[in-house]
């Protein structure tokens, strides 16, 4: 499995509505964690490309995604515990 970063911009006007349909979308991923708003952390067997076409079902042409592979080498700064626990264990 493999753990990738997950940030998108869901360009305005949205509704809670297109926030939550994509929010339940990326805690489909075995293990995930939300260190900063719009920052998750999934754990997944899919590759970058199948995270990012799954979570283009669930938003508009006008939002913006960014999927990339994350190493065990990082570094934070005022993340919960419940998080950086999650990535010394996770990454």
């Amino acid at each position: 499995m493999k753990t990738y970063l997950i940030s998108y911009d869901l360009i305005k006007p949205e509704k809670i509505v297109d926030y939550k349909r994509l929010i339940d979308t990326i805690k489909t991923a075995t293990f995930w964690a939300k260190p900063l708003k719009s920052v998750w952390l999934v754990k997944t067997d899919l590759s970058s490309e199948q995270i990012r076409n799954e979570l283009m079902k669930v938003i508009d042409v006008n939002d913006k995604l960014l999927i990339i592979e994350v190493t065990n080498n990082w570094a934070s700064y005022g993340l919960p515990k419940d998080v950086t626990d999650w990535m010394n264990q996770g990454l």
